[in-house]
């Protein structure tokens, strides 16, 4: 079964203030939706960052996958990296970890895997989670993620989530998700307040949630004294500690002192960090991301590996739309080893996609595989043509959460570590 056709679409939709290391999220955020046409007539979906210096590696790569066969992974694994060559794209605000090469060619790969894989699930009238081995849980479970985030973008209305800058605030902000969507773990995006406000906000947390677990994420904006402190004072509150400190030897000498595990999406961002990560024992749980993992079946491979040297799962996530949730969803529920609700933005887009509504939805903080052959999601094209005009007139064509942020706060600087 060949490509005939390959259509690459940006899109931009509205997203809240949302705080972080790196600064603050702009009012738009960006993605890409590529839909892969074959001769046969069957489309699949896949979806990837939006950042201009992607989108035009993504592009290029499209125009050389004409005429493979979707059946052929390693095939158009070696078409997108012939394309992508030795450019090395990073993003703007750091919070995935080191640009590499490799990297670079996983992450222009990935849409185009997805698609290919929601392609054979139609063909085949299956799901695209039994053809990563079958599924090992009806739904997939997701966590609150909390920000600290101001009431509404400089200049603008005030959204529908309002403010949270102290304890209260999160409490809040975790009580609406909770109430609203079911979620049974809560997980905060810290390194935006001295480290001794966020463990503030965490005490009030347990309090006001003491059967969810917590994480805790400061984006490696401590040192590793600093992270050892946080550590031990919040010892048997945390299921686990995320990023706290930069790279891998960072993290090994925190995680020798602290008495939960550590986990990362940052320090161990391909397979050959995995060896000195093991090594050192740096990490105990890995946050897998196909978006820049290579797809879904090498994320499934990799999560053999971390299975094989004890290292737990949970997932990744970025602002996203409803064919990454599609795509997550799938590869969570057939992957046994990820053990911890998953991570997922869906919430702050306040029900903005480009999938026709009714497959994807949180029943008790879980999202049900979708029952459909493939990624089991259609494109809204209505939707689609009204983010994409969003995207030729928002004015943003990368994600710059510090330069944004200093528009506000000119003295902000994210520079690692800060605390």
């Amino acid at each position: 079964m060949l490509i005939r056709e390959i259509r690459v679409t940006p899109v931009a939709f509205r997203d809240p203030p949302l705080l972080n290391a790196a600064g603050v999220h702009q009012p738009w955020a960006l993605r890409t939706i590529v839909e892969v046409v074959t001769d046969e007539g069957l489309t699949g979906l896949g979806e990837t960052y939006g950042d201009l210096p992607h989108l035009e590696q993504v592009r290029a790569a499209a125009a050389a996958l004409t005429g493979l066969d979707v059946y052929h992974h390693n095939a158009v694994y070696a078409a997108v990296a012939a394309s992508v060559g030795t450019d090395v794209v990073a993003d703007m605000h750091g919070l995935t970890g080191v640009a590499t090469q490799e990297k670079t060619v996983d992450r222009v790969f990935s849409p185009f895997e997805v698609a290919c894989l929601d392609i054979r699930g139609k063909a085949a009238g299956r799901p695209v989670c039994d053809l990563l081995g079958g599924k090992v849980r009806d739904a997939v479970p997701y966590s609150a993620y909390l920000f600290y985030k101001w009431a509404g973008h400089p200049g603008g209305p005030d959204d529908g989530f309002g403010a949270a800058l102290d304890p209260a605030g999160l409490v809040e902000q975790a009580r609406l998700f909770v109430d609203r969507y079911g979620f049974r773990s809560i997980k905060l995006k810290g390194g935006v307040l001295p480290p001794a406000d966020e463990v503030e906000a965490i005490l009030a947390l347990r309090e006001a949630f003491p059967g969810h677990p917590l994480r805790l994420d400061p984006n490696a904006v401590w040192t590793a004294e600093t992270s050892i402190r946080v550590g031990r004072e919040l010892d048997g509150v945390l299921e686990y500690l995320e990023d706290p400190a930069d790279g891998i030897d960072a993290m090994a000498r925190v995680a020798a002192d602290v008495p939960m595990p550590l986990a990362t999406n940052m320090c161990v961002v391909s397979p050959r960090h995995l060896p000195p990560a093991v090594r050192q024992r740096a990490i105990g749980v890995l946050l897998i991301d196909h978006h820049y993992w290579g797809g879904l079946v090498r994320s499934s491979h990799f999560a053999t590996l971390c299975d094989t040297f004890g290292i737990e799962l949970s997932m990744h996530s970025n602002s996203h739309l409803g064919v990454s949730l599609a795509a997550m969803t799938h590869l969570a529920a057939a992957t046994p080893s990820i053990t911890h609700a998953c991570d997922t933005h869906t919430p702050w887009q306040d029900g903005q996609d480009v999938v026709a509504p009714g497959a994807l939805r949180f029943v008790d903080g879980a999202v049900p595989v979708p029952s459909g052959p493939g990624l089991g999601v259609e494109l809204d094209r209505d939707a689609l043509a009204v983010m994409n005009e969003q995207y030729e007139k928002c004015g943003i064509r990368s994600r710059d959460d510090a330069t944004y942020m200093r528009s506000v706060v000119p003295s902000f600087s994210a520079r690692r570590p800060r605390w």
